[in-house]
C-alpha cells in the first residue's frame, strides 16, 4: 500500500510537512498530450513537496543518456490516481511509468495491466525490502520496482517521560508496559483525558502489527484460493494482546481511526502513540492542528513488540511500473534504474524517506528520526497479495471488526470468525 494509507498516512505527512520549493524539469500537474521524443510519468504528488530535487537529478541524468527525449512528470493526487489511470488504460495514450501503493499493485498485475521486467535492470535488487518486493511479483516474474518505503515507530514526549521519571526509551515489551504504568499514574488522577498509549480502536495498521508480531496473518493462500486468516489461534492471541493495550491505557473514542492522529497529540494529552515519523512534527503544526509549543519534545523508538522482537510495521510504500501499452518501455524501464538507483535512494534518504534496499538502510542515521523507522523497517509487511484484498479495503472488513472489538460488542474470537467470513467473500475477486 502506499504511504497513503502507505498507509494514506505517509502520504498526508508529505502534504503537513513545510513545503519544499521547486519541482522537476519538465513536470506538470494535468495530463497533456505527449510527443513523439517525450515520455510521461506519473508521480504521486508526494515527490513534489518533499523530494523534488531527486526528480530534477534523475530527469537530468536521464536526458544526459538519452539526447533529444524529454520527461514530462505529471503530479498525481492518491485519492484520484488510479481513477484517472482506469480511464487512460481503456484508451491508447498511457503514461509510460506510473507509481503504485505496494497494496495496490497485485490487482493491476493479475490483470496484465503492467510489463514484466527484468530485475538484473536495476540496482539492489536482489536486496529490495521484501515487503516491497513481493507486491511486484506474481507467478516467478517482475512488474514494477520498488520506490520507497515508510515504517511506523513508538513516538513519545520527552518531557513527560523525564517527569514520569522514565531515563530512556523502551527497548523491551516489559520496559514499554512500565513505561506506559508510570505514563498513567503521573498524568492520569490530574487529567482523565490523558492516554498513556494513543491506539484508536479502527486504527487497523497497528492492530494487524500485533497479529504478525504473534505469527498470524489477516489471510492466507491454499491451493491457489484465498482465506482469511484473522480467527486462528496466533491471530487471537495478537489481536487479544492488541485489545488489553487498549483498555489499559488508551482513553478517547474507540470508534475511531487515528486519521487526525497529529491533531489529537497535539493536544497534549498523549504519552506515546504508534505512527510514522512524520507525524511528530505534524503534531506541532498548526495546520493539523497541532501546537508549536511542543517542538523539539517528541522523540522515537522501535516498538517492542511482545514477541521480544520490533514490532513488525506495516510497510507502506510505492513502486513504479510501466503499463503493457506503453509505446516507451525501454526508455521507460531506463527512467525507472535512474529514478531508483543508488545515487537517488541517498536522496530520499536525505529527505527523511526510507530506501527501498536493505543495505541502504545502514545509511539511515541511527540517531536521527527515521533511525528507529530503519530498524524496523527488516520485519517490515504488506497486505496479502490477494486479487481481491482491495475489496476488503473498500468493505472496511478490519476497522468495523476492530470497532466491534474495541467498543465490546463482540469478543475477539466472534468479531475475527465474521470478519473472515466477509473476507472469503471478496478476497479472490479479479
Amino acid at each position: 500500500m502506499a504511504l497513503r494509507m502507505p498507509g494514506r498516512y505517509l502520504v498526508l505527512g508529505s502534504l503537513l510537512l513545510l513545503t519544499v520549493a521547486g519541482c522537476s524539469s519538465g513536470g506538470t500537474d494535468a495530463s497533456g498530450d505527449r510527443g513523439g521524443d517525450e515520455l510521461t510519468v506519473w508521480l504521486a504528488v508526494d515527490a513534489k513537496e518533499s523530494w523534488p530535487k531527486l526528480v530534477a537529478s534523475a530527469n537530468s541524468r536521464f536526458e544526459k543518456e538519452h539526447p533529444g527525449v524529454e520527461v514530462d512528470v505529471q503530479y498525481q493526487q492518491w485519492t484520484t490516481k488510479n481513477q484517472k489511470l482506469d480511464a487512460v488504460l481503456a484508451g491508447r495514450n498511457v503514461p509510460d511509468v506510473v507509481e503504485m501503493g505496494n497494496s495496490e499493485t497485485t490487482n493491476y498485475i493479475v490483470n496484465d495491466t503492467f510489463a514484466p521486467l527484468d530485475p538484473k535492470d536495476f540496482e539492489h535488487s536482489g536486496e529490495w525490502l521484501p515487503a516491497l518486493a513481493d507486491a511486484c511479483r506474481h507467478d516467478g516474474r517482475t512488474y514494477c520496482v520498488p520506490y520507497y518505503a515508510g515504517a511506523r515507530v513508538g513516538v513519545y514526549r520527552t518531557d513527560y517521560f523525564q517527569q514520569a521519571g522514565i531515563t530512556r526509551a523502551p527497548r523491551t515489551y516489559p520496559e514499554l508496559i512500565a513505561g506506559l504504568d508510570r505514563l498513567k499514574e503521573k498524568f492520569g488522577p490530574e487529567d482523565p483525558g490523558f492516554s498513556a498509549f494513543y491506539i484508536p480502536g479502527r486504527y487497523w495498521s497497528a492492530a494487524m502489527a500485533f497479529v504478525k508480531d504473534a505469527g498470524g496473518e489477516m489471510a492466507v493462500e491454499k491451493d491457489g484460493r484465498w482465506y482469511g486468516a484473522l480467527s486462528s489461534p496466533k491471530s487471537v492471541a495478537g489481536l487479544t494482546v492488541w485489545k488489553k493495550l487498549l483498555d489499559d491505557y488508551y482513553v478517547g473514542d474507540r470508534a475511531k481511526d487515528n486519521g487526525d492522529q497529529p491533531a489529537v497529540v497535539g493536544q497534549g494529552k498523549v504519552g506515546v502513540f504508534y505512527g510514522n515519523t512524520w507525524e511528530a512534527q505534524a503534531a506541532t503544526d498548526p495546520r493539523s492542528g497541532g501546537d508549536p509549543g511542543l517542538k523539539e519534545k517528541f522523540a522515537t523508538f522501535a516498538f517492542p513488540g511482545p514477541s521480544g522482537k520490533p514490532l513488525p510495521p506495516f510497510l507502506g510504500g510505492s513502486t513504479l511500473a510501466v503499463p503493457a501499452k506503453s509505446a516507451n518501455k525501454d526508455l521507460a524501464t531506463d527512467w525507472i534504474r535512474v529514478f531508483t538507483d543508488e545515487k537517488s535512494q541517498r536522496q530520499l534518504i536525505a529527505a527523511n524517506t526510507l530506501p527501498n534496499n536493505t543495505p541502504q538502510l545502514t545509511e539511515v542515521a541511527a540517531d536521527g528520526v527515521n533511525g528507529p523507522a530503519a530498524q524496523a523497517a527488516t520485519r517490515g509487511w504488506v497486505t496479502p497479495l490477494a486479487p481481491g484484498w482491495t475489496s476488503v479495503e473498500k468493505s472496511n472488513i478490519l476497522p468495523e471488526m476492530l470497532e466491534r472489538i474495541a467498543t465490546g460488542k463482540a469478543s475477539v474470537q466472534d468479531a475475527t470468525r465474521e470478519a473472515d467470513r466477509r473476507i472469503d467473500a471478496v478476497i479472490n475477486e479479479r
